[in-house]
């Protein structure tokens, strides 16, 4: 049992790895007591392979969890491979929506163009809360410069009621991503070239032009810029989903 609340908990971690390096936090943070059981979610899509690649120098055992939407970009799932490979990584778990779940509320694959939110819900929300059932804290690769709703983002951060979210790159900059990227000889995403700078679903993201936000491809057009697995102010966006 922790002794104290998550709000407590999260700010004591921010102040003990206020003035670390990226890396640093994510390697004191698998063994921090504080956080507990740990694993890392990834996309595995434009910029995700920097903090796979720290995981592979601190703690290559590290579980990682890819969540497979089943309408993910074939380039996604085969550079999801190719990563795990190079890197090394000896736990990537491959999770998704059970059959039946996919059956009873989006037989079709249509639901995204009707309801977006309850598409996520079934398809990423609801598989990877069962994921992390069995953890205390999770790791992301969120940074502030991605969108407004981030731009006060911590190290470490609440989400209720029981699990803390741990986000090493929050102050990172564009540039210091692909500097990284670049240093350390990482191979891109396929669809970044193909002018694709943040890579979700398939049926839900489309290229960016130059000049626009970076997110400005998922979901284009509707009032959506978070898939339900991440929140906003500090509370989880997650919508019912419709019979």
């Amino acid at each position: 049992m922790f002794d104290s609340d998550l709000d407590t908990r999260a700010a004591r971690l921010n102040d003990r790895y206020r003035h670390h390096a990226a890396i640093e936090v994510l390697r004191r943070a698998v063994t921090d007591p504080d956080l507990g059981r740990v694993a890392l979610v990834s996309s595995f899509g434009a910029e995700s392979v920097v903090l796979l690649h720290m995981v592979s120098r601190v703690a290559p055992g590290l579980p990682v969890l890819f969540i497979d939407t089943q309408m993910l970009f074939p380039e996604t799932l085969a550079y999801q491979r190719e990563v795990s490979a190079k890197l090394g990584l000896t736990d990537v778990q491959v999770i998704m929506a059970s059959a039946s779940e996919i059956a009873a509320h989006d037989p079709d694959g249509t639901l995204h163009r009707v309801n977006a939110d309850a598409c996520c819900d079934i398809r990423k929300t609801m598989p990877l809360e069962r994921a992390l059932s069995g953890y205390d804290a999770w790791i992301t690769g969120r940074k502030r410069f991605q969108n407004g709703h981030r731009a006060a983002l911590e190290f470490f951060e609440p989400e209720p009621p029981a699990r803390l979210r741990v986000n090493p790159l929050a102050h990172w900059r564009p540039e210091d991503v692909q500097d990284y990227m670049i240093e350390n000889r990482l191979p891109r995403h396929p669809l970044v070239a193909q002018g694709y700078p943040s890579i979700g679903c398939a049926p839900c993201t489309s290229p960016v032009a130059p000049g626009e936000d970076p997110r400005s491809g998922r979901w284009r057009g509707l009032e959506k810029s978070e898939c339900g697995i991440h929140f906003i102010g500090g509370r989880m966006v997650r919508g019912k989903v419709s019979a």
